[in-house]
């Protein structure tokens, strides 16, 4: 043995010649293509993995662990007549000695034990070396013995900065931290924030941020708008996150710039369709109190029919679409039968009425009703679209208006209660809102406003002259409190039967009920056909005693068309306001006062059918 070899060590090199394969190598046989690609990838990258033996006599040893790559060494050797000049390290390996044979049939039989596991920016680097020198993924993951995915998330790190390579080789960022990293092309921006990651204890989110903090994300409404395609057409630069299978858009003023541009594209074409006017709104949500909506008017599209082989071939096409057996025909043939029971609006209702376009949080297209501004209300009413109402002001600056914050309010919950009444005559379309609202995450847009503890609409007091079917205002939810065995209770709630059950389900869901958004409370209504009238009537107390005598005097005037020197008018004027109050509640609700003042069938249907402004 050379003096080298009789050091007693761990490793020792040995000349090429003087190696051969062990017995108690567990890989007798390899192919020959598996031989030739390793060599290839041990040319390029050197011999990343050291090989384990038993010293033998004369300066000799017999690998256990690493037959293959002493294969692939012998190969290049054959290759290579030079190799112990120019690669002198591959011609004289690195060879682990085993202490004993019994070490080494253990090296040999698990030869993982003998490896070296390599950090991982070294990992990321010999993969580098190797993919740059032409070597495939595949070879790749046979040289290290790893998977090929494991290969190509180490070579998606390959082409970070040095720096950042050696600062995870320096164990100053973690792994995850550098993968961050892959977000940036921008090399000071990278560097900047290296300098304040290292040590830091930064998260992968606040790299991402640092490195890109005015670029959104693939999920922005305004990118699901436009869409990736139209963003890529306008040359828009975009970053992949290669870990997170998500891209970043740097471009957000030309995002911007096409959102605005397909947003009012949008608008034209609505425009041309005959509306009085058609308005963007740029936020992702339509709020009817900041936009003081109330005032406006509301027009609905005139109800469409379907015949009775239409309504068959629309359940069929349902069925199909809830199984997602639908094909694009099928769903365009849908769409068309939707189109007709949703109804159309006429050129009369376009031309007084008008839209608001917005794009939600979802990247979704939305469009309003369609709503008649306060200005253009009176000209609706005249065209007979809209009910005339009886407020006297027709905006901000036009005369206070005479019914009182308190009093709309109050007027609200009779409106509401007027739907949650009309929602009563149809159990299954409550039950059926239900059950798409627990699996649905609606949020402020939810139909119902569940809750065990309180019915939101629930009469505190008798109201005069409001009267709604009698399960909403009866057996209010029971107190268990107290209650020692809820089992017992429930046994005993059950054996009042099934229709006792879905009773109570159905009264307290109608009680629940709020309306959601404004074209599920549209659906809503159209199905139920809520009426105010049915359930209220105006009365001094609830409503005449509360607002201001020349308001009065004006309500008496337009319901029986007097003008304003008329002597029925100007009696009722001089009357006190209390009187005033008694004398139109008696309009509403006697028949022997119509008679006396002649009222006509057409003033009979305006009286039962008048409703403050602002009920619906």
């Amino acid at each position: 043995m050379t003096k080298q070899s009789k050091i007693i060590a761990t490793e020792a090199r040995f000349p090429l010649a003087n190696l051969s394969l062990s017995p108690m190598n567990p890989r007798q046989d390899v192919p020959e293509a598996d031989v030739i690609e390793l060599a290839e990838s041990i040319w390029a990258a050197g011999l990343i993995q050291s090989i384990a033996g038993l010293a033998g006599k004369k300066d000799t040893a017999e690998i256990v662990a690493g037959g293959r790559r002493l294969r692939a060494l012998q190969y290049l050797a054959e290759q290579h007549p030079d190799m112990a000049k120019t690669r002198p390290e591959l011609a004289n390996p690195m060879v682990m000695l085993a202490p004993d044979a019994e070490t080494a049939e253990a090296w040999a039989n698990m030869e993982n034990v003998a490896r070296r596991d390599l950090h991982p920016a070294e990992e990321i680097r010999a993969y580098g070396k190797m993919e740059a020198k032409g070597g495939t993924v595949g070879a790749i993951a046979r040289a290290f013995a790893v998977k090929e995915k494991h290969v190509y998330r180490r070579l998606a790190l390959a082409h970070l900065p040095d720096p950042v390579l050696d600062a995870l080789a320096a164990n100053e960022i973690s792994l995850s931290n550098a993968a961050a990293f892959t977000v940036s092309n921008d090399m000071k921006a990278t560097l900047e924030v290296l300098e304040q990651a290292r040590g830091g204890n930064y998260s992968d989110h606040q790299i991402k941020q640092a490195l890109k903090p005015d670029s959104v994300r693939s999920s922005d409404r305004r990118v699901v708008y436009v869409t990736e395609a139209g963003y890529d057409e306008a040359g828009g630069r975009k970053t992949a996150d290669l870990f997170q299978d998500q891209t970043f858009f740097d471009d957000v003023a030309l995002l911007d710039e096409l959102f605005d541009a397909k947003l009012t594209e949008a608008v034209e074409t609505l425009q041309a369709e005959g509306w009085k006017w058609v308005e963007a709104i740029h936020d992702s949500w339509f709020c009817h109190y900041n936009m003081g909506l109330d005032k406006f008017g509301r027009v609905y599209a005139e109800e469409g029919q379907l015949s009775e082989d239409e309504a068959e071939r629309y359940d069929e096409l349902a069925e199909l679409a809830n199984g997602d057996v639908l094909d694009a025909a099928g769903e365009a043939e849908l769409a068309a039968l939707q189109t007709i029971i949703d109804g159309q609006y006429t050129d009369e209702q376009r031309s007084h009425a008008g839209l608001y376009v917005y794009v939600d949080g979802n990247g979704v297209q939305q469009i309003s009703g369609a709503l008649v501004k306060p200005e253009d209300k009176k000209a609706a009413v005249e065209a007979g679209i809209l009910r005339k109402s009886m407020h006297s002001s027709s905006g901000n600056d036009g005369p206070k208006s005479p019914i009182s914050q308190k009093l709309r309010d109050d007027l609200n919950r009779v409106t509401k209660g007027a739907r949650q009444h009309a929602a009563l005559r149809d159990p299954d379309l409550l039950i059926d809102l239900l059950a798409y609202q627990l699996s649905h995450n609606l949020r402020w847009d939810k139909p119902f406003g569940i809750t065990t503890t309180e019915v939101p609409n629930w009469p505190s007091t008798e109201a005069d002259g409001y009267a709604l079917d009698e399960r909403l205002t009866t057996n209010p939810p029971r107190d268990m409190w107290d209650a020692k065995d809820l089992g017992a209770s429930f046994r005993a709630f059950r054996k009042k039967g099934a229709d006792h059950v879905r009773g109570e389900l159905v009264r307290f869901l109608a009680a629940q009920f709020q309306g959601g958004d404004e074209k599920l409370q549209a659906l809503v209504e159209k199905a139920t056909k809520p009426d105010t009238r049915e359930v209220w009537t105006p009365t001094a107390a609830n409503f005449f005693g509360r607002v201001g005598g020349p308001y009065m005097v004006e309500i008496w005037r337009d319901l029986l068309d007097l003008a304003e020197d008329h002597p029925t008018a100007t009696t009722f004027a001089k009357l006190k306001k209390g009187e005033k109050a008694a004398k139109l509640e008696a309009l509403f609700t006697q028949s022997d006062l119509r008679s006396a003042l002649g009222v006509t069938e057409a003033q009979a249907a305006k009286i039962d059918a008048w409703l403050p402004e602002g009920m619906e």
